[in-house]
């Protein structure tokens, strides 16, 4: 018989082998018993409000904190407000799985637009009892022995008082495009004109007649441009670098309504036929659906799909540059599309050709009270200047969090942020992240991903509660082969080529930190069953074999043993083998649809409507 001592570890200092052997390790409590676990979310943007639904969903004996720093819920959608913000994958394919929106008004749906739809999903789910507005966290500190995070929050972001807070698992739903910052531009807070950032617009600003300077040719400038475009009386564009702008989904939606812009509007009667057909709703949604997620092999360098898109792409600029051709070889790069980050760009590239819009290349040298200097010796003097210049996108945390021996998060990004599979960091135990470094995806659909990683959130919060887990983290080789893995894969991928990009945190031929090693449909895959050998745990009293409890279940100790498990719903019919057998002997015997009648005859089982699936 094998000694308890090589069953659950060595001998305690001190302790010998008998007295190891003796020591008591039933633990008093039902092998279903849930103990109580306190979870805090940081932030209320889509992460936060997905999480705030799918923890109260799955979690027995939750105790839910929400800490959002804003006056309100939706993170980039309550942030950002500049002209021509929008949503730069389909509206229909941006939104919660559960929660589908049959209402949108354009393809590609505007920021108050989406900022409605995920107001609408906190009300409905009832998500604002559990949140705290205007309360931001400033600093959480791993207490080893209790297992649990001590948290030091401003409980109002206005008056600055701090209490403190503790959990038994901490999870970051901030995202990665949150901390915007101004760019080292030489005398820039010198202007005496309007000074915005594309992440701090002034709604109550009226820019109209005004001449622009509009910095940046990234995601949110490509959208201010002929957002402001209509209003102003000439916008001077500030274009460091080229970029690819990729043809639109949908294509044969515009054709049919001879739009002139990607970003066409859906009709009153559209909304009201998808609100009465949802099979015409579904088929037009899975068909958006299915281009979006049909476009990874472009991705792979050399690929026939990568050669014959990077065509397509340039087809798709020359023609929509057809007023102004010579543009196109002002703006088209050389590195191959999705280097940087795609966007279609609705009504970008024709902005670039009005003869209100400058397109300047020369690099910016200064700002002075007026204006813009630049290398090429002009200055051009102007009314507004928009920063259109994105967020740091290092993932260095903007408050101190530290881990098991004292050791900083920051201090450990600082090189380069490394995770296990984009959600967990060893030495940091009960802390996940979502939408954390190596978590984005160039192509595919983040809305997914985003609920695959709050899945496996809930599974890990689970297993803590199932096996009377204290603390689990991603065991340090897991992290180093995540790390080695994604460094390989990306060395083949458009994303590892040389171009600036916030993928490799604004550098050029930095390590690709933003993005997925994979697919969205991959991902997908990878985060639906948790590989619980990666982790590494410690149990509750110091005893591994706690997940057992004392021999009883809640239900026997509550007296109201049930034999549910004989209902015809919690069994599992094999159907799919008896089509095998019926398919492989070809003989008389009973059919599938024979043995379901049977079932549904005999022992009243519920089968909906009748059809079923097999393999």
């Amino acid at each position: 018989m094998r000694r308890l001592s090589r069953v659950f570890g060595s001998n305690p200092k001190g302790t010998t082998t008998e007295q190891a052997d003796n020591k008591w390790i039933v633990e008093e409590r039902s092998i279903d018993q849930f103990r109580p676990i306190r979870v805090v979310v940081i932030g209320s943007g889509i992460s936060g409000i997905i999480t705030n639904i799918r923890l109260r969903q799955r979690i027995a004996n939750l105790d839910l904190c929400v800490y959002e720093r804003n006056e309100d819920i939706g993170g980039t959608w309550l942030e950002n407000r500049y002209p021509g913000c929008a949503c730069d994958i389909p509206a229909h394919t941006y939104q919660a799985t559960f929660e589908p929106n049959k209402e949108w008004s354009t393809f590609y749906a505007s920021a108050p637009e989406i900022h409605k739809y995920w107001k609408r999903v906190v009300d409905k789910y009832g998500c604002m009892e559990y949140v705290k507005l205007k309360h931001q966290v400033t600093e959480a500190v791993w207490h080893d022995g209790k297992g649990k995070w001590q948290l030091k929050v401003v409980q109002d972001t206005s008056s600055g008082t701090v209490v403190s807070d503790q959990c038994d698992v901490l999870i970051s739903a901030t995202g990665a495009l949150n901390n915007w910052k101004w760019p080292t531009i030489p005398g820039l807070h010198d202007f005496k004109g309007k000074l915005m950032h594309s992440a701090r617009w002034d709604e109550n600003y009226d820019y109209t007649g005004k001449t622009v300077a509009v910095i940046g040719n990234g995601s949110s400038g490509i959208q201010i441009v002929p957002g402001m475009l209509p209003k102003v009386k000439r916008i001077d564009h500030y274009v460091r670098g080229r970029t690819w702008l990729s043809p639109t989904f949908a294509r044969h939606e515009i054709d049919k309504r001879g739009a002139q812009l990607e970003n066409f509007s859906f009709t009153p009667e559209e909304i009201e036929n998808f609100k009465k057909d949802h099979q015409a709703y579904q088929k037009f949604r899975k068909e958006i659906e299915l281009e979006l997620q049909s476009i990874h092999g472009s991705t792979i360098i050399g690929s026939p799909e990568q050669l014959k898109g990077q065509e397509i792409f340039y087809q798709n600029m020359k023609r929509r540059l057809a007023k102004d051709p010579k543009l196109l070889d002002d703006i088209v790069p050389s590195f191959p599309p999705a280097c940087r980050r795609l966007t279609p760009g609705p009504g970008y590239l024709e902005a670039l050709t009005d003869e209100k819009v400058d397109m300047i290349k020369s690099g910016i040298v200064s700002v002075d009270a007026t204006g813009i200097k630049t290398a090429d010796g002009k200055h051009r003097p102007v009314d507004i200047i928009v920063c259109a210049t994105g967020f740091d996108t290092t993932y260095i945390p903007r408050f101190p969090i530290i881990g098991k021996k004292g050791v900083s998060l920051a201090d450990r990004w600082k090189a380069t942020p490394e995770t296990y599979i984009s959600l967990a960091v060893d030495g940091f135990p009960n802390y996940f992240v979502s939408l954390g470094p190596n978590a984005g995806l160039g192509e595919g659909n983040l809305l997914l991903l985003i609920e695959k990683e709050i899945d496996y959130f809930t599974e890990c919060v689970m297993k803590m509660q199932r096996d009377n887990i204290k603390a689990m983290s991603p065991r340090p080789e897991s992290v180093t082969r995540f790390t080695r893995h994604c460094d390989q894969y990306f060395k083949r991928t458009v994303f590892g080529t040389k171009c600036r990009s916030w993928y490799k945190g604004g550098t050029e031929d930095g390590r690709v930190t933003a993005l997925w090693p994979g697919s969205s449909l991959h991902a997908m895959k990878a985060l639906s069953h948790p590989r619980w050998e990666d982790f590494e745990y410690d149990y509750e009293n110091d005893n591994p074999n706690t997940w057992i409890g004392d021999g009883w279940t809640e239900n026997e100790k509550n007296k109201v043993v049930n034999v549910d498990y004989l209902d015809d719903d919690q069994v599992d019919f094999p159907t799919s083998v008896l089509r095998q057998v019926e398919s492989g002997r070809g003989d008389s015997s009973k059919s599938v649809s024979e043995h379901l009648e049977y079932v549904n005859g005999v022992n009243g089982v519920a089968l909906g409507n009748g059809n079923v699936t097999v393999n």
